[in-house]
């Protein structure tokens, strides 16, 4: 199998190199077409000239770019270059709804579909341990599972198209959720004056401990906030999940709470910072 990817950003750009390094990859592209042309030098792979033409050249597309309507245009250019024999993978993490919009326009060519979002970072993009949560026809997940491997760690099937971005949606509540509240804690331990290695060591292991606990506990407490998972991305991500939440009539306070704080960061100019910069907000003035 063949595999292209569109997207190489923070979390595209680390897949493809995982890709290239099984021997999967065989061409990429990128909006910004002087990023592919660099990856394709890097990766010794075809640097296509638009998403039709990487198409042609694979069996398997994995896509992964930042919005809904950044998706719904890659499914529309892609759509010359597809037929029966392909499969399309989106691992951006969009609505429910467009996932199977996406799928219903790629119906036309035969291409299957798979809404596949990924939990883990960029840490786990470079390392290849991504948790995927796929939503589509389990034969089709199979067939493709060798190339998923390639690039993570965990691979559940959820149920039929769209099942992945709703998984997806509750792990960037739970997310928010837990930025909040190590967030908040930690704020409260600063203030106490206790020694933040040790009180991050203590904790870590125990009833509370966490992997953004661990991860980023140190970092935020001593005002270091690179990425990481982009706070604007999140913003982006929560948004998604809120307009999911109401329309289900599930209560959106942490998500109402965290949308706004995370805009009185991004008007402070902290979108690109990570999404631990909401100790910003928190910490002992």
């Amino acid at each position: 199998m063949k595999a292209g990817i569109i997207g190489l950003g923070a979390m595209g750009a680390p897949m493809a190199r995982n890709l290239a390094r099984t021997g999967y990859l065989s061409g990429v592209w990128n909006r910004t077409y002087s990023r592919a042309e660099a990856a394709a030098r890097e990766l010794s792979v075809t640097c296509a000239h638009d998403p039709a033409e990487l198409a042609r050249l694979v069996d398997i597309m994995f896509v992964c770019v930042s919005a809904d309507t950044d998706v719904l245009e890659v499914m529309q250019a892609m759509q010359p270059g597809l037929n029966s024999d392909h499969v399309v993978i989106d691992v951006s993490t969009v609505s429910s709804d467009t996932a199977r919009r996406a799928a219903r326009m790629l119906a036309h060519s035969g291409a299957a579909f798979l809404d596949a979002p990924v939990s883990g970072g960029v840490e786990g993009a470079r390392k290849g341990t991504l948790a995927m949560m796929v939503g589509g026809d389990e034969t089709v997940l199979n067939r493709v599972r060798p190339l998923l491997e390639a690039i993570t760690g965990r691979i559940v099937h959820m149920g039929e198209v769209g099942a992945g971005q709703g998984a997806k949606a509750v792990n960037q509540v739970m997310a928010a959720g837990i930025n909040q509240a190590v967030t908040e804690a930690l704020a409260f331990g600063q203030a106490q004056g206790l020694d933040m290695k040790k009180l991050v060591d203590v904790i870590s292991g125990g009833a509370a401990g966490n992997w953004f606990l661990e991860h980023r506990g140190l970092t935020m407490t001593q005002g270091l906030f690179a990425p990481g998972f982009k706070l604007a991305l999140h913003h982006k991500d929560l948004k998604i999940c809120r307009q999911m939440m109401i329309g289900l009539g599930v209560h959106a306070e942490l998500v109402d709470k965290t949308l706004k704080e995370y805009a009185d960061l991004m008007e402070q100019g902290c979108g690109d910072e990570d999404i631990s910069a909401l100790y910003r907000l928190k910490k002992p003035q």
